[in-house]
């Protein structure tokens, strides 16, 4: 039932969305090339369906954001678990973090394609940064805030720094950790998105900038949407990982 209620949340607040677009659209104050309407995206969806354009763009899109993201993540996870209870060292190099963090991924774009050239490359670079920074400082924060219990618990069994960090660490800070995930997935699309519309010749990005110079804005449109739906998606398929980590150590969610 709860489920079935949250459906028609997200459906009636769809289709909210969708009646303001096409009264705006019957206003006349927008011309039918300036602001398709949503009839006129849905045929554009099906036109990029049937030759197969979207399915390509789509594919390509998605292997730079996996490519990215899961790099950047288990890079970051794993330098945050040491970090975090180095802290001493974690004191010298944070000042450092907050200095790049906040530098947009798009700015570092022309060093990243005289360094990795054109391609694949350039755009998983683009990602990496843009989710490496969030989930680091996340499972940084995640250590810190460990029971300290659990440490001395750890002591009393004496296990060794290894096995510290991944049955004691690691599940007590997953909660920090999966936030981070979530903020990292978001983060990594849009620029993903960003890095296609610049520097590729293929990708849901790129899909988008060809439609522009076409004139082409039910394309544009469309291409949108599944920018939109797929970032959805990612997130939920965090949000099931994130389920079945906290399922499979007893964590309790406070929701």
């Amino acid at each position: 039932m709860r489920a079935l209620g949250k459906t028609g949340y997200v459906l009636v607040g769809f289709a909210v969305l969708l009646a303001v677009w096409q009264a705006v659209v019957w206003t006349g104050r927008y011309e039918e090339s300036l602001l398709p309407s949503p009839l006129g995206v849905a045929e554009a969806i099906g036109e990029l369906i049937e030759s197969g354009t979207l399915f390509v763009h789509l594919r390509v899109s998605l292997l730079r954001f996996a490519a990215g993201y899961l790099s950047a993540a288990v890079l970051a996870v794993a330098l945050g678990l040491v970090l975090g209870r180095l802290l001493r060292l974690w004191n010298y190099i944070d000042p450092i973090v907050q200095l790049i963090r906040p530098v947009s991924p798009i700015a570092w774009s022309p060093f990243i394609v005289l360094w990795f050239g054109i391609g694949n490359a350039p755009a998983i670079a683009i990602i990496f940064l843009a989710a490496f920074f969030p989930v680091l400082l996340s499972t940084v924060s995640g250590v810190r805030r460990v029971n300290p219990s659990f440490l001395k618990l750890a002591h009393n069994l004496e296990l060794d720094r290894r096995a510290l960090l991944t049955k004691i660490v690691f599940p007590a800070a997953f909660p920090a950790i999966a936030s981070g995930l979530h903020i990292a997935v978001g983060t990594a699309w849009i620029f993903l998105v960003s890095g296609e519309m610049v520097g590729t010749q293929s990708g849901l990005g790129f899909l988008i900038v060809d439609a522009r110079n076409m004139i082409r804005l039910d394309m544009v449109l469309a291409g949108i949407v599944f920018i939109g739906l797929c970032g959805l998606l990612l997130d939920q398929c965090v949000r099931l990982f994130e389920r079945r980590m906290e399922k499979k150590w007893g964590i309790v969610r406070g929701d």
